[in-house]
């Protein structure tokens, strides 16, 4: 089912894209993710944003107020950033919440850059 998430995928980055465009780099991440929000439910995508991610350890599910940013088909996590860099923790930030929710694909998207596809992170899930 990897086709369908990169078929998905390439339909997130264009939208990321446009959103870039309009908005340029130096916002609050808030700003970001409506945003993107916005141009992936004009795409007849199934989207939502702000969702509850509980952290399970062993026979105990925790309410730790973890939030994934955006979460597109329920296939792939898009964890929007506006930072200097993307960081390692960042990666292993998107790959935790991948392996918490059982899905493959997620999307780093880091809008503070000067061109978008310079901070844009594929992260796998098992691979």
């Amino acid at each position: 089912m990897l086709v369908f998430e990169n078929e998905i995928s390439s339909k997130i980055i264009g939208a990321a894209i446009e959103v870039h465009k309009q908005l340029g780099p130096g916002l609050l991440e808030s700003s970001y993710e409506v945003c993107l929000a916005y141009e992936l439910a004009k795409l007849n995508l199934n989207v939502s944003t702000q969702v509850a991610l509980p952290v399970v350890y062993k026979e105990i599910k925790l309410e730790a107020g973890y939030r994934v940013d955006i979460l597109v088909e329920n296939k792939i996590i898009i964890e929007v950033k506006s930072v200097e860099a993307i960081a390692d923790i960042h990666i292993a930030q998107l790959l935790t919440y991948l392996k918490l929710k059982n899905l493959r694909l997620g999307l780093l998207i880091n809008f503070n850059t000067l061109k978008l596809s310079d901070g844009i992170k594929r992260v796998l899930n098992g691979y």
